[in-house]
């Protein structure tokens, strides 16, 4: 039994070096799991129809979808990174190199690893809907989640940034409180170490630069991101919640903490504009926009 798993797994890498096509990893959203059928589970049967060939990997943090879904609300995002680095060296699949596509959530997480990780290469990262600077506000629950979404607020209301609620609320890891910023700054666990606001880790900034494309998707119509620039690195203007600034005017571009600036100088810094709302588009829109940047051989 063992040897017929090792040969499938073996059948599986000579395939995908054969066929050239650089591999793709998926991160899905919150309040989604790795392989629904609804969401995840079909866009890989688009992807794999698009681009014969691919071997695709859609990220499961848990034993099951169940507990998948649950790690995506209740599973501290600095263990969830260090987990997917482990499994990700470990695929014999990505070991030439492999492109990554994060939904909502999913697009910080995955930069988070770009920057991380450094046993991986990754070559093109899509973010498509991910809060980039975080999001200071919760208005409305994905899918069938009203319960849990419900305990969500509750535990935001009581104080995003008390140490046990850091610990372990993956949403409180990238709230930003633009009414109390040196509190975000002082006390989150996860997205003030990637966005480098407190020191900077320069093999954050050196490894996020040497990828080939990133590609950023903000929804126009948005109802769940808040603010939906965040999906473009864009944020509140400190000091209230109603003026948003763009990447250009933020610390992260003018002092150059994570590379972007060289990405942007090579033409591989891509805004996408999407006509939808949160992760709300069509099939046609993602082949369209989306695939060209997949459909990639080494």
């Amino acid at each position: 039994m063992k040897m017929k798993s090792l040969l499938f797994v073996i059948s599986l890498v000579a395939c995908s070096q054969a066929s050239g096509i650089v591999p793709l990893v998926l991160w899905h959203g919150m309040g989604d799991s790795c392989c629904n059928p609804l969401s995840l589970g079909r866009l890989m049967d688009v992807i794999r129809t698009e681009v014969p060939g691919i071997y695709v990997r859609s990220l499961q943090i848990g034993s099951d979808f169940e507990q998948d879904t649950l790690n995506g609300f209740f599973k501290n995002v600095n263990d969830q990174i260090t987990e997917v680095c482990a499994n990700l060296t470990a695929d014999a699949n990505l070991q030439n190199g492999f492109n990554v596509m994060g939904f909502s959530q999913g697009g910080q997480f995955l930069r988070a690893v770009v920057q991380r990780c450094p046993s991986v290469k990754v070559r093109n990262l899509l973010s498509v809907g991910g809060q980039h600077q975080g999001v200071f506000g919760f208005p409305r629950c994905p899918g069938d989640n009203s319960t849990i979404c419900d305990e969500v607020r509750k535990l935001l209301n009581i104080g995003a940034y008390e140490a046990f609620v850091q610990s372990f609320l993956v949403q409180a890891e990238y709230w930003q409180d633009p009414l109390n910023e040196a509190e975000y700054r002082q006390k989150s666990v996860f997205l003030a170490d990637i966005n480098q606001e407190n020191s900077v880790n320069q093999d954050y900034k050196t490894r996020l630069s040497q990828l080939k494309n990133l590609v950023l998707v903000m929804f126009e119509f948005d109802t769940m991101v808040q603010p939906k620039e965040s999906e473009w690195f864009g944020f509140y203007v400190e000091g209230q919640d109603k003026d948003v600034y763009t990447l250009y005017d933020s610390k992260i571009w003018q002092q150059d903490l994570l590379g972007l600036q060289a990405l942007n100088s090579t033409g591989s810094l891509h805004f996408l504009s999407a006509p939808f709302d949160h992760l709300q588009f069509t099939e046609e829109w993602f082949i369209q926009n989306l695939v060209p940047y997949i459909n990639v051989t080494f």
